[in-house]
């Protein structure tokens, strides 16, 4: 890591921590994913237990966000759809994120074909509309949970393709990088263990805002039943399970999708405050 990257990590941190987007949206997305670590403990019921009796109930005391079709308790279905949600979009974005900036890097770092051909393709895969990409990978893999995060990975890929080929574009002309290859360092050295911290900064903003955009694509892929099969409780196929009684039963949607909107608006105040912390034009 280069010194410049080190002594600017301290101010970017000041910066951070005095975003008050970014502690709020930090604040949201953390209690989000608490609940879906602590389900077994805190959901008042069994996401699947069924009680024919109790079906459509509005909210109550026993069940606070009322019961769907089957009469199963929304909110337990909420918490516990949480953990699957949440899940896809995680390990989505991880993958994106280390495949993508990686060949990035790549074909930024070495250029000649190698840049062009990796170019070419990203260029293919994001003339996709990316919802529309992961629709056509789901319905050709079938709806499972590691499909799911496959195919929603595999339209993450060419963001960080592009975004890390841009910007090792612009650090391999820097004199450090000059100096690592007077000094005889590998090319894998130079480029993952000097230019990838320089461009992680951008890389991690990118990933916060795709993060929002995995949940997303999950949620919709769940709603037009190409989510994870039932009766797993995804937000998505909660939402969809209610679409049929949303006018008597407005709830069995309204809940999940206030869900997802905290998450999405939890993970774009944490991409606005990173990206704020991160610019180098921002006060120290």
């Amino acid at each position: 890591m280069s010194a410049a990257t080190a002594s600017a990590a301290p101010s970017a941190w000041r910066r951070a921590t005095r975003s008050p987007g970014l502690v709020i949206g930090l604040a949201m997305v953390l209690t989000v994913v608490a609940l879906a670590i602590l389900a077994p403990w805190i959901a008042p019921h069994d996401p699947n237990e069924q009680d024919p009796v109790a079906a459509l109930t509005g909210p109550s005391a026993e069940h606070w966000f009322g019961t769907d079709f089957f009469g199963r308790d929304v909110l337990s279905r909420v918490i516990w759809g949480a953990r699957i949600s949440l899940s896809v979009g995680f390990l989505a974005t991880a993958i994106g994120v280390v495949v993508g900036t990686a060949i990035g890097v790549l074909a930024g770092y070495f250029g000649g074909w190698t840049d062009r051909l990796i170019t070419a393709a990203t260029d293919v895969l994001l003339s996709f509309p990316q919802l529309i990409m992961g629709l056509m990978l789901v319905a050709v893999l079938g709806p499972s949970l590691g499909n799911l995060i496959l195919a929603i990975a595999v339209t993450a890929v060419p963001a960080f393709i592009r975004i890390a080929r841009g910007s090792t574009l612009a650090m391999r002309q820097r004199d450090f990088v000059d100096a690592c290859r007077a000094l005889g360092y590998a090319d894998l050295r130079i480029m993952f263990g000097h230019i990838l911290p320089n461009i992680l900064d951008e890389v991690v903003v990118l990933a916060s805002l795709w993060l929002a955009t995995a949940i997303r694509t999950e949620s919709t892929l769940a709603f037009i039943g190409l989510g994870v099969p039932p009766p797993t409780a995804t937000w998505g196929s909660i939402v969809r399970e209610g679409f049929d009684n949303l006018l008597d039963a407005p709830w069995l949607s309204i809940f999940p999708s206030l869900a997802i909107l905290a998450v999405m608006v939890g993970l774009n105040l944490i991409g606005d405050g990173l990206r704020d912390a991160t610019d180098p034009r921002g006060a120290p």
